[in-house]
């Protein structure tokens, strides 16, 4: 499923979106059940052809083409076989964690998700179906093509020089180790307890000068609680984060934050200069990583897609 898949679809879902009424006619049992074209002897139906367009458009707003609907399944016919090839077949628990992580970054149930799939005429298996072939092919091109599909220092240097942005990427990047420390505020006190909580906290951090003192003190401390070290770098964090880090003398924590478990902070044990990605870096990395996946893919799909069994039992 890709990234602008699931952009639309939560936006659709939680913003209202579902006003939209879909105008495709509810087939006859029979010419739901009419086959449509056979994938090395899989059929598609036109069940299976309005159900998508109905997933389709939910997500766009507009209806496809019907052609474009049936390649799509039919690649996904082939990406499918392809993948037990090569031993890559999701079970139906996978497909089931998959749907429900996906509802939840939409901040609804599975069941909700369901719900919402239903009150649009759109089974819940026809999401799932794309889920496990998005599942299966990029299994397959990242495992398959793992070497060549690397981006070399190199390549993100001279990419960064034909955009103009080789200063960008020459800017220090760090790794820093931190340790997370939580003073609990019990669920249901009241303002005044999470202020006091966050008065001590800000009077720990002129106390607190290492990390070995932070464990000592944290350790034997009743409510209260340290986290295991936790080695982050700059290009894994956002900028805001980035600065409280780089304004953070080691050994000293960062400024209080309230948060569900109470009152929150973060000792800074280490921050090392690293030759790892930076920010910049990452960004034309994963850029350049899209696009040679994108054409691996593609590549890959045509080779596999000409060497499938297609008929069409009737004309389309």
């Amino acid at each position: 499923m890709t990234v602008t898949f699931f952009r639309r679809l939560s936006t659709l879902i939680l913003g209202g979106g579902m006003a939209v009424v879909l105008m495709v006619a509810t087939p006859s049992p029979a010419r739901a059940q009419q086959v449509v074209v056979m994938v090395n002897g899989e059929p598609i139906t036109n069940f299976d052809i309005e159900q998508r367009s109905k997933l389709t458009m939910l997500s766009t707003h507009k209806m496809p083409e019907r052609q474009d609907v049936i390649n799509e399944l039919i690649d996904e016919k082939v990406k499918i076989r392809e993948g037990k090839k090569f031993s890559i077949d999701p079970s139906a628990s996978d497909i089931d964690q998959s749907y429900a992580a996906m509802s939840g970054r939409m901040r609804i149930t599975p069941d909700q998700l369901t719900k919402t799939l239903e009150a649009q005429g759109i089974r819940a298996e026809t999401l799932k179906a794309r889920i496990r072939a998005d599942m299966v092919w990029s299994n397959l091109v990242r495992g398959r093509y793992k070497e060549s599909l690397q981006i070399g220092e190199k390549e993100v240097a001279a990419a960064a020089q034909e955009s103009g942005d080789e200063k960008a990427t020459e800017t220090q990047g760090f790794e820093y180790k931190m340790q997370p420390v939580v003073l609990v505020v019990p669920r249901g006190s009241g303002p005044d307890v999470t202020e006091a909580r966050k008065k001590e906290a800000e009077a720990l951090r002129t106390r607190i000068q290492t990390c070995a003192e932070a464990n000592a003190f944290f350790k034997s401390m009743q409510n209260a609680a340290i986290r295991e070290t936790v080695v982050k770098t700059s290009a894994d964090m956002p900028a805001a984060l980035r600065e409280i880090l780089d304004n953070t003398p080691i050994g000293h924590l960062t400024p209080p934050e309230i948060t569900k478990q109470g009152v929150e902070m973060v000792v800074l044990c280490a921050r090392d200069p690293t030759k790892m990605d930076t920010p910049k870096k990452r960004e034309i990395r994963d850029k350049m990583y899209s696009a040679k996946y994108e054409a691996k893919s593609k590549s890959y799909l045509q080779d596999v897609r000409r060497a499938a069994m297609i008929e069409y039992p009737k004309s389309q």
